[in-house]
């Protein structure tokens, strides 16, 4: 099982950047999820997250900074939008794709001209990036510490499950937020949505001055946007209220190895169910922890009822249809 650190221990700490100055892997919290960290100026250390996620090497990841000072030094130009966005979100769970200085971080962006920078609000994060920049590192390439298209983890302890001892991982307790970062293609002439996050939509286009486009062929890739990920092992099926009650209803007394996560339907006696918070914020911190509680049971089916067809449920949407297309 993988080794947790105190952050809270100065040589706890000082280990985990020693580890990852040396090109190893280091899990660390951020306010959305736990993430799997290496020098994104390593392109050898880079590679080992590939192959521990079991990730495909085109599939970029996201390079964590601990200011927009440390950004530019990853950019060939900053283009006004993503300006705009990084000085009223950064630190905070807002990701600019933006073009890539040549040369650096080319694994990390997954061969592609742009790169993906976010600035993380987790104090231990924050705390990890400073001193990792004080090395010399320019950046912590960090996808989800998961293994690929699996459940993102919001505890430390979810990421001991997933990796062995080679993995050291900084315990900052739970993710406030719970599901990933907001993606915005900042690299065009104007500003397209990859992934919904927590943040409002009309706030981000407000900041912006104009509308999000939606996504098209020409957008680069980015992390989180394959059509099927954030997956249980137990087949997830998503369902309107209307049907899902239906469904339960026919069950009768055979209780199948199914699993509920819903907000408005009378489950049955006897049957593992999680309620869905009325609110968006709350739901969404507790997606993936809930999701991997169920998977835990050993069902072998999670059905889960749609979530109300509102711009503030955007995010946890997005990752309930991927999940449920694994």
């Amino acid at each position: 099982m993988a080794r947790l650190l105190d952050p809270s221990n100065p040589s706890h700490l000082a280990e985990a950047v020693d580890a990852l100055a040396a090109g190893r892997l280091v899990a660390f919290p951020t306010e959305t999820v736990y993430g799997l960290g290496a020098d994104a100026g390593n392109d050898a250390a880079v590679a080992g997250i590939y192959a521990a996620k079991g990730r495909p090497a085109d599939h970029p990841l996201i390079v964590h900074v601990p200011n927009a000072a440390a950004a530019l030094a990853l950019v060939s130009a900053l283009p006004p939008m993503a300006r705009k966005l990084m000085d009223a979100f950064w630190p905070g769970p807002v990701t600019v794709i933006v073009p890539r200085r040549e040369g650096l971080a080319t694994a990390a962006a997954g061969g592609q001209a742009t790169i993906g920078l976010r600035c993380p609000a987790h104090p231990v994060a924050h705390q990890l990036l400073e001193a990792c920049a004080r090395r010399g590192l320019v950046g912590l390439a960090a996808p989800s510490a998961n293994l690929f298209g699996r459940i993102s983890p919001t505890t430390a302890q979810h990421v001991a499950h997933e990796f062995g001892d080679d993995v050291l991982v900084l315990d900052g307790g739970p993710c406030q937020v719970g599901i990933e970062s907001t993606i915005i293609d900042c690299s065009r002439e104007h500003p397209v949505l990859l992934r919904p996050g927590t943040l409002p939509r009309a706030r981000l286009e407000a900041v912006l001055g104009e509308p999000l486009r939606e996504r098209d062929e020409a957008a680069p890739r980015a992390s989180g946007t394959l059509a099927a990920h954030y997956a249980p092992r137990a087949k997830l099926r998503l369902m309107d209220a209307r049907t899902l009650q239906s469904a339960l209803d026919v069950l009768g007394d055979a209780r199948p190895p199914v699993a509920v996560y819903s907000r408005t339907v009378r489950v049955p006696r006897g049957l593992v169910h999680r309620r869905m918070p009325d609110d968006a914020e709350r739901a969404a911190h507790e997606l993936f922890a809930v999701l991997r509680e169920l998977d835990a049971q050993g069902v072998s089916l999670i059905w889960v009822e749609t979530p109300p067809d509102a711009p503030e449920w955007d995010g946890v949407r997005d990752r309930l249809v991927r999940a449920a297309a694994a």
